[in-house]
């Protein structure tokens, strides 16, 4: 009998060939001749699932913001628990929430890597802008709420613009993102936190 396929694993499985190709040779060598040879399968396949190079950098694209979201919604629910254990530490909760946004560690280092090549594809592939854009908007949501509930528990300095104090430690934790990605050898993960702690520190009432 014929092998059935799940097309939808198969649709993963040509999206994780994506993201292998993209983050040992660079994004612009994801064509879906490389990518077909990535997973193991003629072209035809690959155009069987996906129409085109772009329908295919979307998925792939989609995919990654998918491992990152879940990881970081797990360590968001903790801190956002509206009844917390006794004892809950929330400043390094906060700490740890908005750390998983950072290149801690090789996996991270790697997702980020990818994110910030699909980010600068994005400004001349127009059917990646809407995405990046909704990742970024996903990012900020995340910190304003994570500050309004700092603020909602006295735990930051009263008379606080929430929105630009949202703007800039977004644009912080995505500075710090770039330098990491850039310079591992010169910002490493203690250095990640450091900045992140010191940076809450002068939001926060003593």
């Amino acid at each position: 009998m014929p092998k059935i396929v799940d097309p939808v694993e198969r649709r993963q499985a040509v999206a994780d060939a994506v993201l292998r190709v993209a983050a040992r040779e660079g994004l612009e060598h994801a064509s879906l001749r490389n990518v077909a040879d990535e997973a193991g399968l003629a072209i035809g396949s690959v155009r069987h699932y996906f129409a085109g190079s772009s329908e295919l950098m979307l998925f792939a694209m989609q995919e990654l913001a998918r491992r990152i979201d879940a990881r970081i919604h797990t360590r968001a629910r903790d801190l956002l628990d509206p009844d917390p254990a006794p004892g809950t530490d929330r400043r390094e909760q906060t700490v740890r929430l908005l750390a998983e946004t950072l290149p801690l560690d090789a996996e991270r280092r790697e997702e980020s890597a990818l994110w910030l090549s699909f980010v600068t594809a994005a400004r001349t592939r127009p059917e990646l802008r809407p995405r990046a854009a909704e990742l970024q908007a996903g990012l900020d949501a995340l910190v304003r709420r994570v500050l309004a509930e700092s603020e909602r528990c006295g735990a930051l300095l009263p008379g606080l613009d929430l929105d630009l104090e949202t703007r800039r430690l977004s644009a912080l934790l995505d500075g710090l993102t770039l330098q990491a990605v850039q310079h591992p050898h010169l910002v490493g993960p203690d250095d990640l936190r450091a900045v992140l702690r010191r940076h809450l520190d002068t939001l926060a009432t003593a």
